[in-house]
């Protein structure tokens, strides 16, 4: 009885652009859940750092930031086209977090152990508010091992690169294939070979290699995934 009443959280990781955060938002509507990207608390953390010492360099000053600022998603209290608020300390930076700057060093951020833990425990309290598709590197793994459903998604870094350059220009943003390509196959290499919390897909989660597959095929195959195994799970 008491599994019944944990908070269900539906774990969806994956690389860089591979496709889970849109995956994640989709679901979320679907199943009328809270869609609660991980990554943007890494973000914020990152903007943090540069206001506080202009320079993410010094990892046990923006450890210890880390540690003693509030970072929280809600609901979007407003339609301007963001999924959720991000609130650094209470102050609403969803937009800040998407700067270029802060793009240039959040890999950095992220990849400092005493930030994933900060942050995996401030994830872990908000997953605790149940009915929630939580997309990231790492939670299937590392915040939520014990998820009652996990999802893996992979593409490869050329697919990736693709799909992000598409979405860059839609929003009018310039910026090179061969520029994104570098950069999508670097995170790769920091995500998957940091000492803790490395990127690797659940040993139960569903793998679904997106190349080549619409959102829609990539949808339905989780969405049926997703509800065997709760008939499975009871």
């Amino acid at each position: 009885m008491a599994e019944q009443h944990k908070p269900l959280v539906i774990a969806i990781d994956g690389p860089a652009a591979s496709g889970k955060s849109t995956l994640a938002e989709l679901l979320a509507k679907k199943l009328g859940f809270f869609y609660f990207d991980t990554g943007v608390m890494y973000r914020a953390a990152t903007l943090a750092a540069l206001r506080a010492f202009q320079s993410v360099e010094e990892e046990e000053a923006v450890t210890r930031l880390t540690e003693s600022t509030g970072i929280d998603v809600q609901p979007a209290s407003i339609e301007d086209g963001r999924v959720m608020d991000v609130l650094l300390n209470g102050e609403d930076v969803t937009w800040q977090i998407r700067s270029s700057e802060v793009e240039q060093h959040v890999s950095k951020v992220s990849a400092y152990p005493g930030v994933r833990k900060a942050l995996t425990e401030q994830q872990r309290q908000i997953g605790l508010r149940g009915n929630m598709v939580m997309a990231g590197r790492d939670i299937g793994t590392v915040v939520f091992p014990d998820a009652r459903i996990k999802i893996y998604l992979d593409a490869s870094a050329e697919e990736r690169a693709r799909r992000r350059y598409c979405e860059l220009e839609a929003r009018g943003v310039e910026m090179s294939y061969e520029r994104i390509l570098t950069s999508i196959i670097r995170r790769d290499r920091i995500d998957s070979t940091r000492k803790h919390a490395p990127l690797k897909a659940a040993a139960d989660a569903l793998v679904i290699n997106t190349d080549g597959k619409t959102i829609e095929e990539v949808l339905e195959e989780s969405l049926s995934f997703i509800h065997q195994q709760l008939q499975n799970q009871g």
